[in-house]
């Protein structure tokens, strides 16, 4: 089964770590992608830009209405995502553990609709 493992974090916390705290953490992500990659589970990773750099856009009445930033204000922003192929939630779950933003953040671990749903 496919997993999103959806990594939140706060932009103000990450914001204040210095430079030396910050490289570290990129090089743990480093560590744990080549990981998963070696593990056979890996389908994708991206890192996400700031929320600022975000637009949400709606449709009412017929109308495109677009926002800039998130839908929502929260403590915790979404930062980027790893998908996966695992075959129990328990292996998901042990993945998302090891990602370094679980630390100060969250990862939601959520399956993804098998066929024919996203065909």
């Amino acid at each position: 089964m496919k997993y999103l493992l959806l990594i939140y974090q706060s932009e103000t916390a990450v914001g204040t770590q210095d430079d030396e705290m910050r490289k570290a953490v990129l090089a743990e992500y480093g560590a744990v992608t080549a990981e998963v990659k070696a593990s056979g589970h890996y389908l994708a990773a991206e890192r996400l830009q700031p929320i600022a750099t975000a637009t949400t856009v709606r449709v009412r009445d017929g109308k495109t209405l677009t926002t800039d930033g998130p839908f929502a204000e929260t403590r915790e922003q979404l930062a980027g995502f790893y998908m996966i192929d695992a075959e129990h939630l328990d292996d998901a779950i042990a993945i998302a553990a090891r990602i370094p933003s679980v630390r100060f953040g969250s990862i939601e671990v959520r399956p993804i609709w098998p066929p024919p749903y996203c065909e």
